[in-house]
């Protein structure tokens, strides 16, 4: 049993998060909310149970905002610094940046995931194969917009392909992005130039003899690409958090809820029912019926139907509205009688 510790990782954080409009038109993804704390928070919270101390996410869009929100790591205990790229550099590229400041084995992770999992396992993996990459590996029903491994009886990788389309699906084991990683194979990564982390670094590693060994995810993961795995992250978080909580009468007034269910910090709902239901702090519903929804804070939604659907901060639903599959902006009204189904709503 190895007694080798790994202190630092590096998060790549650059994305736009295209997929998740008008949600990160105000924001970078990984600040999005999943019980009221960032999407990003719930990793770093992983990687801090262990014994890293050192984290450098590497930005790009939306870069003060994420320093702002995340901090600089003290909540932890730990301490976080910044990397900024002139122009985008690739997963692969942002690691390379920081060559110099790593070291011999970190930890690498791709913040555009949701992950509450055990890290200290995957690192317990990496140094007992003497792998020069360990990459955490999760069974998904479509592995078709994921990089997909194919490993043999004792967990190596042998086969990784980006992206595979349907007649070339091997495998339903995806690359979770999260990595341990020896420094040494950074020297594969040339300077200055955009280059991926997965799809590029991999192939050449196994071909030329380098152990790529897997480790299989244990914990909660989610690819937080679309508005509906935004959601999905929300509510898998309600169930594991709050499953048996009692909520305060202030806070949950003459209201059925049916879990998953989560109501933050000076919000309130009454005389309303909400089924798979998260409600953002400062939010206010009444007489509302709420179901599979997402409210970001701030929300105030009376005599009003929501289905299915994801309130960016601060909207306003107006009574007789009816809202269901949809996305709103930041700020969006919704007017008496108004309604809005299967819609985008940006501003």
């Amino acid at each position: 049993m190895s007694d080798k510790k790994v202190t630092q990782a590096v998060i790549m954080v650059g994305g736009k998060g295209t997929r998740l409009r008008p949600l990160t038109d105000n924001r970078p993804k990984p600040v999005l909310p999943v019980l009221d704390r960032p999407c990003l928070s719930y990793l770093i919270e992983s990687f801090v149970e262990a014994g890293i101390v050192k984290i450098f996410l590497a930005c790009g869009y939306r870069s003060e905002i994420l320093a702002e929100t995340i901090g600089d790591g003290s909540e932890w205990g730990i301490s976080i610094e910044y990397s900024y790229e002139d122009e985008p550099m690739g997963t692969g590229g942002a690691i390379k940046l920081l060559e110099k400041r790593l070291d011999d084995t970190f930890v690498a992770a791709n913040g555009d995931v949701f992950a509450d999992m055990t890290l200290s396992d995957e690192i317990k993996i990496h140094f007992d194969s003497g792998a020069s990459v360990t990459m955490a590996l999760t069974p998904v029903p479509n592995p078709c917009e994921f990089g997909i491994a194919r490993t043999d009886g004792e967990g190596r990788i042998l086969e990784f392909r980006e992206k595979p389309r349907p007649e070339e699906v091997f495998s339903n084991l995806i690359n979770a992005g999260i990595y341990v990683v020896e420094k040494k194979v950074l020297g594969y990564i040339p300077e200055n130039s955009f280059f991926d982390f997965a799809k590029d670094l991999m192939p050449l590693l196994m071909e030329d003899g380098h152990t790529v060994q897997s480790y299989l995810l244990d914990g909660v993961w989610r690819d937080v690409g679309r508005p509906s795995d935004l959601l999905g992250a929300n509510m898998i978080m309600a169930m594991e958090r709050y499953r048996d909580y009692s909520w305060n009468s202030s806070a949950v007034c003459n209201t059925v809820t049916t879990k998953p269910f989560y109501i933050g910090e000076g919000a309130a709902i009454k005389d309303s029912s909400a089924s798979a239901t998260v409600i953002s702090k400062g939010c206010r519903v009444c007489s509302s019926k709420i179901t599979n929804s997402l409210f970001m804070k701030g929300c105030s939604v009376e005599s009003a139907e929501i289905q299915g659907s994801i309130l960016g901060e601060n909207c306003k639903v107006s009574p007789g509205a009816k809202v269901v599959s949809s996305v709103l902006a930041d700020n969006t009204e919704v007017g008496c009688g108004i309604k809005i189904e299967n819609n985008i709503i940006c501003r």
